[in-house]
């Protein structure tokens, strides 16, 4: 007997789904050409696919360097008293240099995602995250993207 890690996916909608990935975008029209479904077809699909919360969103692919935030980080924290409430998400919500924040196993609890526009704000920030959360922090600098937010295969 099989075990479900979520909600089934047959393969027009799976198809549908590596469409968007590449190109959100993409036309009813030409996902119909792609898949072979009339265009009210396909437009039925994805507002399916949304509604199931299969499609979270729709999103550009930016140029960080090219607006100003050339320095991607990620920092690893974990709580310095391990018996406080772990409300640390909460308590860095605010800070827009953090894009990401993820819930990890490990030796640290969490792992950010951070832009900045230099060293010196990189610096700022670790001082602001380790003072608002209460935290320790490893930081790991990006020096090259070869590739982010590859489409579903």
């Amino acid at each position: 007997m099989s075990q479900s890690n979520g909600p089934a996916v047959e393969s027009t909608d799976r198809q549908i789904l590596e469409l968007l990935a590449k190109d959100g975008r993409m036309s009813y029209t030409d996902l119909g050409r792609a898949t072979g479904l009339s265009t009210s077809a396909v437009h039925q699909r994805v507002k399916r696919l949304e509604q199931r919360g299969l499609i979270l969103g729709y999103g550009a692919t930016v140029n960080y360097a090219e607006i100003g935030l050339p320095l991607t980080a990620f920092i690893a924290i974990r709580p310095i008293d391990p018996s406080a409430p772990d409300d640390c998400p909460e308590r860095l919500v605010d800070m827009p240099e953090i894009e990401s924040c993820w819930s990890v196993a490990g030796a640290e609890s969490y792992v950010l995602k951070v832009r900045t526009t230099s060293p010196a704000e990189m610096e700022s920030l670790l001082a602001r995250i380790r003072s608002v959360a209460n935290v320790s922090t490893r930081t790991t600098m990006v020096l090259s993207t070869y590739y982010e937010n590859r489409p579903v295969r």
